[in-house]
């Protein structure tokens, strides 16, 4: 169904089952549909509703509101529009930061939160340095100014998002799916570009005032990680720590993709 989240912006939405309400929030290069082992098993005792983010799917792909607040907006009002004023939610690497950042503006409404594989806005550029940032070269093509990214994406779409699908995978994607995402991202350059974008500015911006101010999650948070290891040198469970004083930190012998990968230990922590 497509429910309308602003303004000429409806977001494309799937709702199985019925009971309290979690929201899951895929992330890139994906659509809701990398949600759809742990939907189908959450289904039995929740109300899941899984959105396409503005910008990806087939979500609407405005040229703007691609900040995580404006995200986040969304997202609440895709859950009031379904007759939830409060609700579970997890996301997971872009869907994740939507998460986190609904977490900081609406305490009130999100009563646990999960996020699955991905640091805060901050810490990620803040770690990103030396020879191990070239594992986040994507990152710093869609900061920089519109124009030469999209380009460049759009040049060669299949192999830039594929090449994320397999080297983040430990487990290859039955085909129809990759293609489903492929299709997806294809069509969808210059929003996803414009998210990324967004998390070397405006987000930096909003995520710098809530550490000033001393803002934190104040619902319970779990979070889980794949086994980075000490190859990228940092404390990931540290570095979520200080956001999210109501901590369970989980890591998972998967590949980045975890829902599909290893939706097992997903659906086990949510229900938990």
């Amino acid at each position: 169904m497509k429910i309308p989240v602003a303004d000429g912006v409806e977001l494309n939405v799937t709702v199985q089952g019925s009971g309290s309400p979690i929201v899951l929030l895929h992330g890139f290069p994906q659509t809701h549909l990398m949600w759809r082992h742990v939907a189908a098993d959450l289904a039995a005792d929740h109300t899941v509703i899984c959105p396409d983010l503005r910008g990806y799917g087939d979500s609407d792909k405005p040229d703007h509101g691609y900040d995580k607040r404006t995200m986040a907006q969304d997202v609440v009002e895709v859950a009031r529009h379904l007759g939830f004023e409060k609700f579970a939610l997890a996301g997971h690497d872009r869907g994740a930061l939507v998460a986190f950042r609904a977490g900081l503006d609406h305490p009130g409404k999100i009563t646990r939160l999960t996020i699955l594989d991905v640091l805060p806005t901050l810490d990620m550029w803040d770690v990103m340095h030396g020879a191990t940032a070239a594992v986040g070269f994507h990152l710093f093509l869609m900061a920089q100014p519109p124009g030469l990214p999209e380009k460049l994406i759009s040049a060669a779409p299949d192999d830039f998002f594929g090449y994320f699908l397999d080297i983040w995978s430990r487990t290859p994607f039955d085909q129809d799916v990759r293609a489903a995402y492929l299709e997806a991202s294809r069509n969808a350059v210059p929003s996803i570009v414009a998210d990324y974008r967004a998390s070397a500015t405006v987000d930096i911006e909003q995520d710098t005032e809530d550490l000033r101010a001393g803002n934190q999650l104040r619902m319970p948070v779990t979070v889980m990680q794949q086994d980075w290891g000490s190859v990228l040198g940092f404390d990931a469970k540290a570095l979520w720590r200080k956001w999210a004083p109501d901590l369970t930190h989980i890591t998972v012998t998967s590949g980045h993709f975890m829902a599909e990968e290893a939706p097992a230990e997903v659906i086990k922590a949510l229900r938990a």
